[in-house]
């Protein structure tokens, strides 16, 4: 009987040591796959079966279990019932992590909208656009090319090509269509650089000033400028890995106030020397966005009547965290369509039916490559924006750009070619040199 208590008490103190070792982990599953159900039910208005079957369907958030709330719209995720976490959908600011002593009676400020324009064709409207042929273009090897993009190894979600202003091919994956909004994922960072290019343009604020972060006045981070951060090159310290417990994931599903988890970091190499890719410093950075403005209102109002509305993004919303910045790092979701205006607005350089929201000079540096980051398997980086200028896609111009995010999220800009291309996907298994020079290959300029 000693011997059976002795085993029972050793059991429980194995299963204590080996919960209290994964706790960690099973926090980051649970809020994976809580907020990612709230956004796809409450935001983007899937069901939460389809949201298991392709949104939450690989591993280990497979591992959870996800039931939802329709009516206080909120979602909870919990892994074999060990441990629950619950994210809530808030109208206007998207769905968020909650923690236990989180007030969800608490009156939200919510960003102030313009209406769509449903009376203007494409792209400066959300009308049809007008039936345009163009003879340059094999439109149906341009279809062949897209086809193979849809299958079980791509898994691609949407296909968007647009050239001269024009929509010339368009393609979803089965229950989704041209209003499916969908998950930019690091596309956002695109989103947040090109806010600072609207300030630069209007003379609001220098890129090359030193990032005004207090706790780094009196230490050797005091050099780091906004620019350091904007090109992801400020010598911080940061691991990026999705696949662990590491600052991104800890940052995404445990922080209350995301624009904090990078400025506590410490160097590990010089400013504008040390390139070193991280969401924590997109967010630092919509904390910087978010002190140039005097009231909260001012800030949350800012992203859309300046860029988002402005340009007819209007099915897209951004999300904040529990502090209430925009999450610029990651949680931007709009329709391809609308993914595609934005890089249009890059295309013409900063230009949008008539009105310069940015100059030139912003396209230049946004797309000139960041010191050290040419090393990367992702190819070159600017400023939050990606590059091919050491030719990772070799049968694609070395002048196209990017907008990329987790998981094959991409809005693809080839300036000498005006043409726009998007793709959108739950897999970065495509073979996206061919897609693209087969696209290239089918508009004979």
């Amino acid at each position: 009987m000693k011997l059976l208590k002795r085993i029972l008490i050793l059991l429980l103190v194995v299963v204590i040591i080996a919960f209290a070792y994964n706790y960690p982990k099973l926090n980051i599953l649970a809020g994976y796959s809580a907020k990612n159900t709230a956004s796809s039910v409450f935001l983007a208005g899937r069901s939460l079966s389809y949201t298991d079957a392709n949104d939450n369907n690989f591993s280990p958030i497979n591992l959870t279990s996800d039931e939802i709330n329709a009516s206080e719209k909120y979602a909870t995720g919990s892994v074999y019932g060990l441990l629950s976490r619950k994210a809530i959908y808030r109208k206007g600011l998207g769905a968020v992590l909650v923690t236990a002593d989180y007030d969800v009676n608490q009156k939200l400020l919510v960003p102030k909208r313009t209406a769509p324009n449903n009376n203007t064709p494409f792209p400066y409207g959300n009308a049809l656009q007008k039936d345009t042929t163009f003879t340059n273009v094999d439109y149906n090897k341009l279809n062949s090319v897209i086809d193979t993009l849809f299958n079980e190894k791509n898994k691609t979600r949407a296909a968007v090509v647009v050239y001269k202003d024009q929509i010339i091919a368009e393609k979803y994956a089965d229950n989704l269509n041209k209003d499916s909004k969908l998950l930019g994922w690091s596309m956002t960072k695109s989103i947040t650089s090109t806010l600072f290019g609207i300030l630069q343009c209007q003379g609001k604020i220098n890129v090359y000033d030193k990032a005004p972060i207090s706790e780094w006045k009196n230490d050797e981070r005091k050099n780091i400028s906004i620019h350091n951060l904007l090109q992801m090159n400020s010598g911080l310290e940061w691991v990026e890995d999705y696949n662990s417990i590491s600052d991104v994931t800890k940052m995404l599903f445990l922080e209350k106030d995301m624009t904090k988890s990078q400025i506590g970091k410490p160097l590990i190499g010089n400013p504008n020397e040390t390139w070193n890719y991280s969401s924590g410093t997109t967010n630092l950075l919509s904390g910087i966005l978010r002190d140039q403005f005097s009231t909260h209102q001012e800030y949350l109002d800012f992203w859309y009547n300046a860029l988002i509305d402005k340009i007819g993004m209007n099915s897209m919303l951004i999300e904040t965290d529990m502090s209430g910045n925009y999450v610029g790092s990651s949680y931007a979701w709009a329709t391809p369509r609308d993914w595609a205006k934005f890089g249009l607005l890059y295309l013409h350089n900063g230009v949008w039916n008539d009105e310069n929201l940015f100059d030139k000079d912003w396209v230049t540096y946004a797309t000139t490559p960041t010191p050290g980051s040419s090393n990367s398997v992702d190819g070159g980086y600017g400023a939050q924006i990606w590059l091919n200028t050491g030719g990772k896609y070799p049968d694609v111009p070395k002048n196209m750009y990017s907008f990329n995010g987790y998981k094959g999220q991409n809005v693809f800009i080839f300036p000498e070619h005006d043409l726009v291309v998007v793709r959108m996907s739950l897999s970065k298994n495509a073979d996206v040199n061919k897609f693209l020079s087969g696209i290239l290959a089918a508009i004979k300029n």
